[in-house]
């Protein structure tokens, strides 16, 4: 899907956050998830998803740096795959654990995960935005996640194309075009913080994300 689809998504109607998917991370994956992964990816995606989960936890409770840099470098490890290779489909927002345990994803895969990693850890929506770029050097669309220490300020990226975690105002190499969370979708003006757009809406590739994670988090299916 080009810039000019996927924007054209997220302005129809598509985005609000409406299921708040969080946990805390001393739950995030338990033993039945586990085997379940086991069952459909195989030993070693079990072990993967179980990292994970381990990872979690052991950040819980400690600094947010140390939180966002960890996350990033975990999820980062991964391969990057087109939607239509890997899922068959031109746009599939893969929950984390079909990520890690598959083996790969694209750009909105690795945000999506990162994203709701740190919701686990309890940093809360507000601080965290789902934001839709231009990569110039590639010219072509993708997505990033941003951390706000403070709603006002400049966000840091969170990325799988630059692995580094830099201010906003330091990625030149991308161009802001519309950001979201929980709470709404904004014009990514200015680093992201721009004008909101709209505080509600309805994105079907969310909520079938967000449907796929409640199942897995119920050990339904």
């Amino acid at each position: 899907m080009n810039l000019k689809n996927k924007c054209n998504v997220l302005f129809v109607g598509v985005i609000l956050l409406s299921i708040a998917w969080q946990s805390n991370a001393n739950n995030l994956v338990d033993k039945t998830t586990i085997k379940k992964v086991q069952k459909i990816y195989g030993t070693q995606a079990s072990q993967d998803v179980a990292t994970w989960n381990d990872l979690l936890q052991e950040l819980e409770g400690q600094d947010i740096q140390q939180q966002l840099s960890r996350v990033n470098n975990f999820f980062n490890r991964q391969k990057f795959v087109d939607d239509i290779e890997h899922w068959n489909k031109e746009d599939y927002w893969a929950t984390p654990i079909e990520f890690i345990a598959s083996g790969g994803g694209d750009c909105e895969d690795f945000s999506i995960a990162k994203y709701f990693s740190m919701r686990a850890l309890g940093v809360p929506a507000i601080k965290l935005r789902l934001m839709y770029v231009k990569a110039l050097d590639y010219n072509m669309a993708h997505m990033v996640l941003a951390y706000y220490e403070e709603p006002n300020v400049i966000p840091l990226v969170l990325d799988n194309l630059n692995k580094n975690i830099l201010p906003a105002n330091k990625r030149d190499d991308l161009q802001p075009v519309y950001s979201f969370n929980g709470e709404g979708l904004w014009a990514a003006k200015e680093q992201g913080r721009g004008k909101q757009l709209q505080d509600g809406g309805n994105n079907s590739l969310w909520k079938d994300l967000t449907n796929r994670m409640n199942m897995e988090k119920n050990n339904e299916g």
